[in-house]
């Protein structure tokens, strides 16, 4: 545990000794909340519920962006090699890298904060909407987050990486859409309908905690750490 937190502490610091979390912030926010307001005071309703339904769409393409280099620039630079000599355990770099990553996505989030008050000036926004809907999108980002890391691990090109980390996390996301739903066998599409990032993200966001929708999200973390992990294992023996 101790190694993974000294990975997180020194690959979060990284992002702000650098400007790319500066930049992905920044942008971040400007963009949302720049759309937000756009149809905020047109509409005349006071909800978050526009914010959330952009969250999904814009991470498909700034969290790409930040997990395109954690892997891809290690193996460009020639630095993986020596971080994989260090008595360090593959699952401990690999966690590391997440949860650094993570830790800026939640910080960056949790920055959108204010629009809340905004809100509830204006109204009296459902509750548990609004915690819904910042629940599932950490929950969504880490998905997406552990997706683009894996995806990352696979090539030394960052470009190749960002444009597979979206290419994927786009395949996922669609998977349980109606369109989607009404092309596919019928007994198939209740499995797309459950592997749908979008489909869990909605159930969270109207205000309903379902511990399915939890253990789904976290099941996709795990699933491509694990991945991560062996890709890394495999590169060690070649």
């Amino acid at each position: 545990m101790k190694n993974i937190l000294l990975i997180t502490a020194k690959e979060f610091q990284s992002y702000f000794n650098s400007s790319i979390a500066y930049i992905f912030m920044t942008v971040f926010l400007v963009l949302t909340h720049w759309l937000f307001f756009r149809g905020f005071f047109l509409f005349n309703q006071a909800t978050l519920r526009p914010f959330f339904a952009l969250l999904p769409w814009v991470f498909l393409f700034f969290v790409p962006a930040i997990t395109m280099r954690l892997w891809a620039e290690e193996r460009k630079l020639g630095t993986m090699e020596v971080l994989m000599t260090l008595p360090l355990k593959d699952y401990e770099v690999v966690l590391g890298k997440f949860f650094a990553a993570y830790g800026l996505l939640i910080l960056t989030v949790v920055l959108s904060f204010p629009l809340v008050i905004v809100v509830a000036t204006f109204g009296d926004p459902d509750s548990g909407q609004l915690w819904g809907g910042f629940l599932g999108a950490i929950l969504l980002g880490g998905a997406y987050l552990s997706l683009g890391l894996f995806v990352s691990s696979l090539s030394e090109n960052q470009i190749v990486a960002f444009i597979l980390g979206v290419a994927l996390s786009f395949l996922l996301l669609i998977l349980g859409e109606s369109f989607v739903l009404l092309a596919a066998p019928g007994w198939v599409a209740p499995l797309l309908e459950y592997l749908g990032l979008h489909t869990h993200f909605e159930s969270i966001g109207r205000g309903v905690l379902d511990s399915r929708d939890v253990i789904y999200y976290l099941s996709v973390m795990v699933f491509f750490l694990f991945l991560n992990v062996r890709s890394v294992e495999s590169r060690k023996w070649k």
